[in-house]
């Protein structure tokens, strides 16, 4: 049986394809389990630099895969819990690890799929692309995964209420006019564009690659402006005490590519 998540790592890219054409990628218990074991795993292994993430076939990831699930009402709710975490768990790995993560986007983002893209760092995507918090649609709430703290930072209290109150699709158009999506294009062109984002991340001081992840990440929830500022003067002056900040130094007054 392939795979449920092709991963590839080379050079300090880890390309991870979700590799369930033949259910859009539905989030099914194995496929739930490689990602957030990989995601978990990568917390301390600072030879990943940064992750790509993306969906086989015509779409990214379709949500959860409603077949391999049991009747809630049959776990009870300490297993249906435990169903819960298993997902959400994703989310929280990608946010906690110190790796950016570059999301393909093509075809639906539903539900768990929503989720996904939204807690990467970056969102690319094909014009064809459309996402919503599918999870309104079938008896549950639109807030779920992480969605309703993302999307309201993201886009503001009303757009996040007219898509997770209703379940509505969000198109590709739409999502670039609100900066979810950094570019759209079609896939052959966003590959190119992946790897030119990738690569501009790598000539960058590794440290402080990791540390911007966790600068912008706490930005977002910081009381105030005193407080990120403080946390960027820490970040700056450990940047400093890292042996790749001479030569990011060097190699910018010699006019060359650093070697990190």
């Amino acid at each position: 049986m392939a795979e449920v998540l092709r991963i590839e790592e080379l050079q300090g890219v880890a390309w991870l394809t979700m590799n369930r054409p033949e259910r859009l990628n539905a989030l099914n218990p194995e496929l739930a389990t490689a990602l957030r074991t990989y995601f978990q795993g990568l917390y301390t292994r600072p030879e990943v630099r940064v992750v790509v993430l993306q969906g086989a076939g015509k779409a990214f990831c379709a949500g959860l895969d409603l077949k391999d699930q049991p009747e809630g009402r049959a776990l009870g709710a300490e297993g249906m819990y435990a169903v819960q975490r298993s997902i959400r768990d994703i989310m929280l790995a990608m946010r906690r690890c110190p790796q950016p993560i570059v999301s393909l986007v093509q075809g639906a983002a539903s539900g768990g799929g929503f989720a996904l893209a939204l807690a990467s760092d970056v969102r690319l995507a094909t014009p064809d692309a459309r996402m919503n918090a599918a999870f309104i649609r079938i008896g549950l709430t639109g807030c779920d995964m992480g969605v309703s703290y993302f999307l309201p930072r993201m886009v503001g209290s009303s757009v996040a209420a007219e898509y997770l109150l209703t379940g509505r699709f969000m198109d590709a158009a739409r999502a670039h006019a609100l900066g979810l999506f950094s570019r759209v294009a079609p896939l052959p062109e966003l590959h190119q564009e992946a790897e030119a984002l990738v690569a501009d991340m790598l000539r960058v001081n590794p440290l402080g690659l990791r540390l911007t992840k966790e600068g912008l990440g706490h930005a977002i929830d910081a009381g105030s402006l005193d407080a990120v500022i403080a946390l960027e003067d820490r970040q700056q002056v450990l940047c400093t005490q890292s042996e790749h900040f001479g030569e990011g130094m060097r190699a910018f007054l010699e006019k060359r590519e650093p070697r990190y």
